[in-house]
């Protein structure tokens, strides 16, 4: 699919959908502390990062290490005032959100009018990427791109749709969708390829390519998305489809340590799969600066 296509389906869908508008300011009244929530999937809970708060290893794998915290922390010590709630759970759709999952109320609950940032990552579940990624790890994925890409326009309606709900909770509120990055170097390994999943048993040449299909998509998607509901938008990436400086070197695979998780995930004592293909602590730590420049 070319990067044109992709843009003009997720703003087709994005103009029909509710809450769009301009972008809020994150600054609250004098003296009043900013008060953040972060919602989404695994990537907003911090799945692979460690360090999980109690209840929700197993389930939701809230980390103390996911972006969000590492954001907030930086912003505390600044000197700013910072209520935060995590409610972001690994497995959440963007359905999932609205109502009851894993036992957890549905994160919209936790909205208030006094919400000045609401942290969002939402979509991957949505498209079935992470079938997609089993597929090409226990199978053949090189030309399974094409059905994950059919799903792009819809949820990106879908999620436009759920901005406007944030928007309607907490109408004071800075949306800022944070997208996922590039889990697998594009090209050949490099020096830091130690996990097993970098083996071209796992991953081809031409599964890679595939893959990349997707990521880049898939973060064209978010981008569009984010511009047309009036909000701001931070990745990995920083043109969908070169890494940032902060990231640039560290997909799993790559040629310096890699901020995503491989087959160690799968250890005794890990999290199992789940985790696999996940940002792991520091990759957390470098999406978290991002985040916390994006709110200064």
């Amino acid at each position: 699919m070319k990067k044109s296509t992709v843009t003009a389906a997720v703003m087709a869908a994005a103009f029909t959908a509710c809450g769009l508008g301009a972008a809020a300011s994150a600054s609250p009244s004098a003296g009043a502390p900013l008060n953040v929530v972060a919602m989404g999937d695994s990537t907003a809970s911090g799945t692979g990062a460690g360090y999980y708060h109690r209840g929700t290893h197993g389930t939701c794998w809230r980390s103390s290490n996911s972006y969000s915290e590492v954001a907030v922390a930086k912003l505390r010590a600044e000197g700013r005032k910072v209520e935060y709630t995590s409610v972001a759970c690994s497995g959440a759709s963007i359905d999932d959100v609205r109502t009851t999952f894993k036992g957890q109320p549905s994160q919209l609950d936790v909205l208030k009018p006094n919400t000045n940032v609401v942290l969002l990552t939402l979509g991957a579940n949505d498209i079935n990427y992470v079938e997609f990624g089993g597929l090409c790890m226990q199978g053949d994925c090189s030309k399974a791109a094409g059905p994950v890409l059919e799903k792009l326009p819809a949820m990106a309606k879908n999620l436009a749709k759920l901005i406007g709900e944030i928007k309607a909770k907490s109408p004071k509120a800075k949306v800022v969708v944070v997208g996922y990055g590039r889990q697998l170097t594009n090209g050949a390994n490099g020096a830091a390829a130690a996990d097993p999943i970098c083996d071209a048993s796992v991953f081809s040449a031409e599964e890679r390519t595939e893959g990349s299909k997707i990521v880049t998509s898939l973060d064209l998607t978010l981008r569009a998305t984010a511009k047309l509901t009036g909000s701001a938008f931070v990745s990995p990436l920083a043109d969908s489809v070169n890494p940032t400086k902060e990231f640039a070197g560290h997909s799993q695979c790559d040629a310096a340590a890699p901020y995503y998780r491989g087959f160690d995930a799968l250890a005794p004592g890990q999290e199992g799969q789940e985790a696999v293909l996940h940002l792991n602590k520091d990759g957390q730590a470098a999406l978290g600066g991002l985040v916390a420049a994006k709110l200064r």
